[in-house]
């Protein structure tokens, strides 16, 4: 018999398994925070599941996420970015990615690392939501408001409340299953 999942993920295996694996277990390690960062910003206007198909050549792209070879990308290499047609090849995101990648080392210079500074918005726990169909899930909260508006002043970019509110639930910092989900008590 089929487990049941949350009604997003539902007809895609592509979807399933990120919904069975990833989505809502939650993350403290800065590398992977960084990755969601990277593609929540990059999905901004778009679908995940275009974002979650091109996932490996963003990662080829990008230096396997990591955030310090990013924060030194050349006009150069922002180029030849906006010439890869396995990602999304957009200016501003390309940019912001870099400058994304330069707050982020800011961040964990001021706070130890990036993981202390984003869970401490929710207290180091996630927030157990109880989310009958994913239809009624926000798309943001008051506190995805204040991240937003505390990481638009550190200067991050692609991070409006809606994209935060996504990412917090991508890393676990809210658990947004359905309640009839087969992972909502599991993460």
């Amino acid at each position: 018999m089929e487990k049941h999942r949350c009604g997003w993920c539902a007809g895609d295996e592509q979807y399933k398994a990120y919904h069975d694996q990833e989505w809502g277990v939650p993350v403290k390690d800065d590398d992977t925070l960084f990755e969601f960062l990277l593609l929540e910003s990059f999905q901004a206007g778009l679908s995940w599941i275009t974002i979650l198909r091109k996932r490996e050549n963003f990662k080829n792209a990008f230096d396997s996420y990591d955030y310090r070879k990013i924060a030194t990308y050349s006009q150069e290499k922002k180029d030849e970015l906006q010439q890869n047609a396995g990602i999304i090849r957009n200016k501003l995101k390309i940019n912001a990615t870099v400058g994304n990648a330069q707050a982020f080392m800011k961040v964990q210079e001021e706070f130890g690392s990036f993981s202390n500074y984003i869970w401490g918005f929710v207290n180091h726990q996630p927030i157990k939501n109880s989310v009958e169909n994913y239809k009624s899930a926000p798309a943001t909260t008051t506190i995805s408001d204040a991240i937003s508006k505390d990481l638009k002043k550190r200067g991050f970019k692609f991070v409006g409340s809606t994209i935060v509110y996504a990412f917090m639930q991508a890393v676990g910092m809210v658990n947004d299953h359905e309640t009839s989900c087969f992972r909502y008590n599991e993460v």
